[in-house]
């Protein structure tokens, strides 16, 4: 179990001046791992974010190699070794400011990519909230099916169209269904959504054909992001049945550039319950820790920005609000058991999606399919206009933080990105 240690005090203070504001994403008590670039240089170099600068950690010499897998496979002693070792540079007073200060970066001029090369992609369903307002809206006698409190469900999905965080995307094209005749054409979506989840980036890999069992599983994950997994609903409602969801989810999914750890996320651990009347899960997915400290409090953020609210200068509009410790209904560790407990290898950059974490009151809806019941009940924004699903031009941002009494605030930075109109291939 990660516990709290001298890297989470909350007096600590850096020479990084933007780093002790109390309103950072990125204090020295945070120490989120990403990739950047320097302007003219055709390579990735791994760096970590501390207020609005980022540490280049090889040119610091903290580390030897450029590959981020070759990081995120160290072992839990050793990631935790190298964030005390950056940690105690970073600090006030600390005796490599004049080194390191000649490896430091404005955030602002240094392009971010994806905070790791992205292998497998699955995305959970975890959400149990969501799920049951989605389950509402075509079973209301029905709305979670019998396997969901039994087995974390996902599905396999497709890395290759997984995007940094500021990288706009078209609207996309399928078949879709006519609700007079039943019969599809191949049009761009009506019904563009976004999915506010959480992504698990995996570290250490397992053995070919060897499950992670619960008390190891999270010593194979290195870290979170915030996750936006894009999703075409009408798209979805023509080809889901029999295999699940393929072209309305593979066309864009967005992720934060920065992957907080573990580490970092120790002081906002939180028990993990289960319902008393609930299934409680097979032993496979059960574990003394994970019920002491699987869950994490993690408060995060719906934002939209249109193309009017732009033109009148108008800032992006919260429109909803939720929390993974409350959204879900699986933990980090039950699903890394469940995904390999067949014999399924994990590698170091694979990607999991928690699916949609909403909350289970008003306001807290982690999708447009939510928050319009099904496009019937329009959104009403600042600027007047209405939303039951995303129009050419929005822009959709996600933030997520931690805070706790007598804790430093820790954030993820932001998943944003804007639809644009379909290309005109068609």
């Amino acid at each position: 179990m990660l516990v709290p240690d001298e890297t989470h005090d909350p007096g600590l203070q850096s020479w990084v001046d933007s780093a002790n504001s109390v309103d950072t994403d990125f204090p020295i008590q945070n120490l989120p791992f990403g990739r950047f670039r320097i302007p003219n240089e055709p390579y990735w170099r791994i760096g970590v974010a501390i207020g609005n600068q980022i540490l280049d950690l090889r040119g610091a010499g903290l580390i030897d190699s450029a590959d981020m897998k070759d990081l995120l496979a160290l072992s839990p002693d050793a990631h935790q070794r190298l964030r005390s070792a950056i940690s105690q540079g970073l600090r006030r007073g600390s005796a490599r400011e004049k080194d390191w200060s000649k490896n430091i970066y404005p955030q602002a001029d240094t392009p971010s990519g994806l905070p790791c090369d992205i292998g497998d992609y699955t995305d959970f369903y975890i959400g149990i909230h969501h799920a049951t307002a989605v389950g509402k809206l075509f079973r209301p006698d029905n709305p979670l099916l019998p396997n969901y409190k039994w087995v974390p469900i996902g599905y396999h999905g497709r890395a290759s169209t997984i995007q940094v965080s500021g990288q706009d995307f078209f609207r996309p094209h399928g078949q879709i269904a006519s609700a007079q005749t039943g019969l599809p054409t191949l049009e761009a979506t009506r019904r563009l959504d976004f999915e506010l989840e959480l992504g698990v980036i995996i570290g250490r890999p397992n053995s070919r054909g060897i499950p992670i069992a619960m008390p190891e599983a999270e010593n194979h994950i290195f870290g979170l992001t915030l996750f936006n997994d894009w999703s075409a609903r009408d798209i979805q409602t023509w080809e889901y049945q029999p295999l699940g969801p393929f072209l309305s989810k593979n066309f864009a999914s967005t992720i934060s550039p920065w992957m907080v750890t573990l580490e970092a996320l120790a002081p906002f651990r939180k028990p993990w319950l289960r319902p008393a009347d609930d299934p409680q899960p097979l032993p496979y997915l059960e574990s003394e820790t994970n019920r002491l400290s699987g869950a994490i409090d993690i408060r995060l953020g719906v934002y939209i920005q249109t193309s009017k609210m732009r033109e009148l200068q108008m800032p992006p509009q919260l429109i909803s609000q939720s929390n993974f410790a409350q959204a879900a209904y699986w933990s980090l560790s039950q699903m890394v058991a469940h995904h390999t407990v067949n014999g399924c290898t994990l590698n170091s950059g694979d990607l999991f999606g928690t699916g949609t974490l909403s909350g289970s009151g008003e306001g807290q809806s982690g999708s447009m399919l939510e928050i319009s019941q099904g496009g019937t009940r329009p959104l009403t924004l600042a600027s007047g206009e209405t939303r039951t699903f995303l129009l050419d031009g929005d822009c959709i941002t996600f933030k997520g933080h931690c805070e706790a009494e007598g804790r430093r605030r820790i954030g993820f930075g932001e998943c944003s990105a804007t639809v644009l109109r379909p290309s005109d291939l068609f």
